[in-house]
């Protein structure tokens, strides 16, 4: 027990003897470190102050310089004002001496002015008194005087302006006439116009009066078909063994004449028979169309022009104007032309030319709004004719100021050759126009597949496409253009309008 009890006593005194060592031992660290310490902050503080003072000296350092710097500038900019000041300064002393030099000759100016006010004033009076003496020596006044001097001159230049004119007048009249009378009475007498009446009407002679039945056909059908094919109006009356065709186109009233003489020849009339000879008869006037332009440039000796141009001038083989086959009267009119240019001296082939191309713009007035010689010219134009040959073509109804002698020519042969009736020449054209205008305006609407104005355009058929335009739809636009035409034209009476709708079908039996 003793035993036990001392070593426990021993091992407490040693564990209290190793604390007081251990505890000794930490304390001189700590002592240690501290003094460690202490010198480290001693060696920051140090830096320090030293890095403050060299940031406080190069601060002072930059700060000085800046200053030198902006003392110098101001310095610099001192003087460009002072500089600039002595150069305003001098300006105005120049602007002042120059003033008062101007105020000087102002001055010099305005007595010069009052003096020679006083020397007019004193001719003027002068000049007063000196008229008085003269009204008073001639017993009349200046006015008086003026007028009878103004009036004496201005007789005697009439009467010398009046002699001269007069010589000149006289001897330009009796030298113009001389030469006119000769070119145009060698030009009319190698000239013999074949003179026809202008129609819209065909006369077409049948074999029999039972002929008209078959033309009609069952209810009409026939006939129907007929105008719905050639868009012209055929009428059938009381005139024995005779029929009309009534259109103002005369090419499409000339397919239903050489249609119609087909089909009497042929002896069966019907829908499809009609169409077919139709189609025949198109290709026979396109045929005489071609052979009309070509006799036309080999009479008078034009060999070198457009095709198309050709073909155009074939047009007129069917057209009348004002009393004349119109492709007789151009070839006409050119060999006229010729004449006068070979009298006169100048481009023989040039007026010729231009004179047998005058009218080709009649071919397509049917087609094309306006004046016949401007489309012409155009068209000439269009298709590679010179300049000149053009300018012809538009001035010779003087729609543009002839400004060549070949377009002068053009024009007296055109007279010379004309022979139309001047009474009747609005009323057709306007009448014509109004056609022309009737189916353009029923054109404008969809669906449609023809339009023909009959009647002298008293009627107009409008056939629609059955696959486009319904019964109601028809019936419709019947209505609408009939209120179009009331708005844009003016007509005596009243029009009707006949809106045709057919549907065909067709299936062969085999």
């Amino acid at each position: 027990m003793e035993i036990a009890i001392g070593l426990v006593l021993g091992l407490l005194a040693g564990a209290v003897a190793g604390y007081v060592a251990r505890r000794s031992m930490a304390e001189r660290e700590v002592d240690s470190a501290e003094a460690r310490a202490k010198a480290i902050l001693a060696d920051a503080s140090r830096e320090a102050d030293s890095s403050k003072r060299e940031a406080l000296v190069e601060a002072r350092d930059e700060i000085y310089r800046m200053r030198t710097e902006a003392e110098a500038d101001l310095k610099r900019r001192s003087a460009e004002i002072d500089k600039k000041e002595d150069r305003i300064a001098g300006r105005e002393q120049a602007l002042d001496t120059r003033a008062s030099s101007l105020d000087r000759k102002e001055q010099s100016m305005e007595d010069k002015e009052a003096h020679l006010q006083r020397a007019r004033a004193e001719l003027d009076e002068l000049a007063a008194r000196a008229r008085v003496e003269l009204e008073r020596v001639a017993g009349m006044t200046a006015s008086d005087a003026r007028q009878a001097l103004v009036e004496q001159i201005e007789d005697e230049a009439k009467r010398d302006a009046m002699v001269i004119v007069r010589d000149i007048e006289a001897k330009a009249r009796e030298e113009a006439d001389k030469r006119g009378r000769k070119i145009i009475a060698t030009a009319m007498q190698r000239v013999a116009s074949e003179l026809t009446t202008e129609a819209t009407v065909t006369t077409l002679t049948l074999p029999s009066e039972d002929m008209k039945g078959r033309i009609i056909g069952r209810e009409g059908r026939n006939i129907r078909a007929f105008e719905a094919a050639t868009g012209t109006n055929l009428i059938i009356d009381d005139t024995p063994e005779a029929v009309v065709l009534s259109c103002f186109d005369p090419i499409r009233r000339e397919m239903a004449r050489l249609t119609l003489e087909r089909l009497i020849g042929d002896g069966r009339i019907q829908p499809a028979r009609i169409e077919e000879m139709h189609e025949k008869s198109k290709t026979e006037v396109e045929r005489e169309i071609r052979e009309g332009g070509e006799w036309a440039v080999l009479e008078t000796g034009i060999t070198d022009m457009h095709p198309e141009l050709v073909r155009v001038l074939g047009r007129l083989k069917f057209r009348t104007s004002y009393g004349q086959n119109v492709l007789r009267h151009v070839v006409e009119a050119s060999h006229i032309a010729g004449m006068i240019a070979a009298e006169l001296g100048t481009d023989v082939a040039l007026a010729k030319r231009g004179t047998l191309l005058h009218d080709i713009g009649k071919a397509v007035t049917h087609e094309v709004e306006g004046s016949h010689a401007l489309i012409g010219a155009e068209i000439a134009r269009r298709l590679g004719e010179r300049p000149e040959v053009c300018h012809a073509i538009e001035a010779h109804h003087n729609e543009v100021e002839p400004r060549t002698i070949e377009a002068v020519i053009t024009q007296t042969a055109d007279a010379i050759s004309g022979a139309r009736p001047g009474a009747r020449r609005e009323t057709l054209e306007t009448y014509v126009k109004r056609l022309e205008r009737l189916e353009e305006i029923a054109m404008e609407f969809d669906g449609i597949d023809k339009v023909f104005a009959m009647q002298a355009g008293r009627e107009v058929r409008v056939m629609v496409k059955p696959g486009e335009v319904d019964d109601l739809q028809a019936e419709v636009m019947a209505r609408d253009i009939a209120k179009k035409i009331q708005e844009e034209l003016q007509y005596p009476g009243q029009i009707r309008i006949m809106v045709i709708r057919e549907l065909r079908q067709s299936a062969y039996a085999k």
